[in-house]
């Protein structure tokens, strides 16, 4: 393979709704080592690094084989940045010391469903494509063709009546992020500052490798999912 590669785990402290969600306890261990581990154990990436605005996620991150070569601004860490400014930052920060990557993977810290066989593929697909990127889709569980939405009156109507009598496998099977990781490549990313990228390939997963992790509840069932992915030999 031509080209290095970096893996970028973006892991911003603060978490409101889970108290220290990027390091809290997951199946045994801090969730961020999920991420970290199967970044570094997939053999692909030249360098593997944690962007974080908080010392315990840094140190966290660093006791797992991970790189905090620095610490992000303030300016990348309030609510209203975006992944895309953080990856930038971190690309212009290693381009001041000399180094520069060709491909890109983003990793969230709270996806402990990320694993070796899944960043190969989207390397592997990133490039054999030519695309700009790669993001890990999931078919939604039932079809958004046929949503409620609730007046002012308190009562419910579909969004769009003309559904109400097509049967689920005879409308568009439509998909959103899996919200795990995203590959890219840099200069294009560089070039469009990670905005209206021309070619996004997906990669398809099942509902049962997906988990929001957002609340309390979510928490629980990512460790069901994980624990049940664990006893099939997946994760």
């Amino acid at each position: 393979m031509n080209g290095k590669t970096i893996a970028i785990i973006t892991a911003r402290g603060g978490s409101k709704r889970i108290p220290n969600k990027n390091i809290k306890n997951f199946c045994g261990e801090p969730i961020i080592n999920y991420s970290v581990k199967a970044a570094l154990n997939s053999g692909i990436f030249d360098e593997v690094m944690v962007s974080t605005d908080s010392e315990e996620i840094a140190y966290t991150a660093k006791k797992a084989g991970a790189n905090v070569p620095f610490m992000r601004s303030e300016k990348t860490s309030g609510d209203f940045a975006t992944t895309a400014d953080v990856l930038l930052e971190v690309f212009g920060c290693y381009e001041k010391t000399g180094k520069t990557f060709d491909y890109a993977c983003c990793l969230y810290p709270t996806a402990p469903f990320i694993t070796t066989k899944k960043l190969k593929l989207g390397l592997d697909t990133l490039i054999n494509n030519k695309a700009s990127s790669v993001v890990p889709v999931v078919k939604f569980s039932y079809p958004p063709q046929r949503g409620f939405i609730i007046g002012e009156d308190n009562t419910i109507t579909y969004k769009w009546p003309e559904n109400y009598s097509k049967r689920s496998q005879d409308l568009e099977p439509l998909y959103h992020d899996a919200g795990q990781f995203y590959f890219y490549n840099i200069k294009e990313f560089i070039e469009k500052k990670g905005v209206d990228l021309e070619k996004v390939v997906p990669i398809i997963l099942s509902d049962l490798e997906v988990q929001d992790i957002d609340t309390a509840d979510d928490w629980e069932t990512a460790e069901i999912k994980y624990n049940l992915l664990k006893e099939k030999g997946l994760v």
